[in-house]
């Protein structure tokens, strides 16, 4: 297959240097071009799939405490649970159910206080919405029986409260009592039967749970406060909780996991699109060299230019020519910026641990951080968004330089050769 003349001198400017004579595989010039551009892109898709990655992480630890969807009664309470879960279990998207009591509290031991969210649960039917039953670092949660008022605390509330699996601590509900002596709180004595690791400050420092019937009888229930539902996709949570809004009897309120953290996943989309536009201007940077580049390659070529010109050439095919040396530029090295922040994403939990032995340095020392290595989410959707992005920039560089050579006149060009 032969090309038109003009990809032919585009791709030889391309691979050639002045006085190269073709020797050389690559001209200096094109080749700071290109390695400006591929580390732009690798950069950019490294940063992405590493920050996706601690998304992904907290996301995940998240999600082992919380449940995709909850529904609960506006009235505090929902005798008919098994009503609601049935009605909630026809959308084809819902998997599992389980009930709950959500209460807030106090927690006291000697001198020890702390304010926590308590969950009533079965421990057999939370194993089907949530992986708390996973997270249980000491105890048993099948340990939390009726009767038994056996609580299971987080690390951090554990730890606050100076207690272990076996100690008793007194939980002080809200809700008082009236005697004729006034409005006294209701308090009850629960023995520690597990304690988890959620990894998730929050959730490790304020979540209790309980057995679902001991929360009834504390907080004086007449059935648990709602529902908590599993769905097939998270990412589709606020779908189908839109959906069941609508389709739910009776006086419901319906939320799922995303609102519950509402503030943090604004935070880091934010953080997120910040981050894409400010190292995408390594890239319009990189794109800045093409153009001058590209100019030092018109001023070098005027000869060349001028000779084709009185040979025939149009002004339009001239700034072809430059225009597929931009072009090729701007693309092999968005290629190998792909290539190479695909290799570095995919591999970044080798190269760290490598780096940091190498310089004798934790980056993320486990006593500090829950996350001790660093993690990498790399989805197709950045890459194809930051490779199409770096080759627009490069194709845009191409036009000044090119339409500047179409605009040599042969005469003024030749004139001192």
């Amino acid at each position: 297959m032969k090309f038109p003349y003009e990809w032919q001198i585009g791709w030889r400017y391309t691979r050639t240097g002045k006085r190269s004579s073709g020797n050389g595989f690559i001209s200096f010039i094109s080749f700071i071009s290109m390695a400006g551009i591929a580390l732009g892109v690798a950069a950019l898709i490294v940063v992405l799939s590493v920050m996706n990655g601690f998304q992904k992480e907290v996301r995940d630890r998240m999600l082992s405490v919380l449940a995709h969807v909850e529904v609960f009664a506006v009235d505090g309470s929902l005798p008919d649970w098994q009503r609601t879960a049935a009605e909630a279990m026809k959308n084809k998207e819902v998997l599992a159910a389980a009930p709950y009591v959500g209460e807030q509290a106090m927690l006291t031991r000697d001198d020890a206080v702390r304010g926590v969210v308590l969950r009533g649960i079965v421990p057999d039917e939370e194993a089907k919405v949530s992986d708390l039953g996973k997270q249980i670092t000491e105890g048993n949660l099948a340990d939390l029986v009726p009767g038994s008022f056996g609580i299971v605390l987080g690390r951090e509330l554990a730890r606050g409260l100076g207690v272990h699996v076996g100690d008793k601590i007194t939980l002080v509900a809200p809700q008082g009592t009236v005697t004729p002596a006034g409005v006294l709180p209701r308090v009850k004595q629960f023995t520690v039967t597990a304690i988890f690791t959620a990894g998730h400050y929050e959730y490790d420092s304020s979540l209790a749970l309980i057995d679902l019937d001991d929360a009834e009888k504390v907080f004086r229930l007449t059935g648990p406060t709602g529902v908590r539902l599993k769905v097939q996709d998270m990412e589709r949570a606020p779908l189908v909780a839109r959906d069941l809004a609508k389709t739910l009897s009776g006086d419901m309120w319906v939320r799922d996991w995303t609102q519950q953290n509402k503030n943090w996943f604004v935070a880091v989309q934010t953080e997120k699109r910040m981050m894409f536009i400010i190292l995408t201007l390594i890239i319009a940077v990189a794109a800045f060299n093409l153009v001058s580049s590209l100019v030092m390659t018109v001023t070098d070529k005027h000869a060349d230019i001028a000779i084709l010109r009185t040979l025939g050439a149009q002004p339009s095919s001239v700034m072809k020519i430059f225009i597929v040396q931009g072009v090729t530029i701007g693309f092999i090295g968005t290629l190998l910026g792909v290539a190479l922040g695909c290799l570095v994403s995919v591999n970044i939990g080798t190269i760290v641990p490598f780096i940091e032995r190498l310089v004798g340095v934790h980056f993320l020392p486990q006593d500090i951080y829950f996350i001790s290595e660093l993690p990498s989410d790399l989805r197709s959707g950045d890459v194809t968004r930051i490779g199409v992005i770096s080759f627009i920039l490069a194709s845009l560089a191409t036009i000044y330089p090119s339409w500047s050579a179409s605009r040599v006149k042969p005469a003024e060009a030749l004139r001192y050769e």
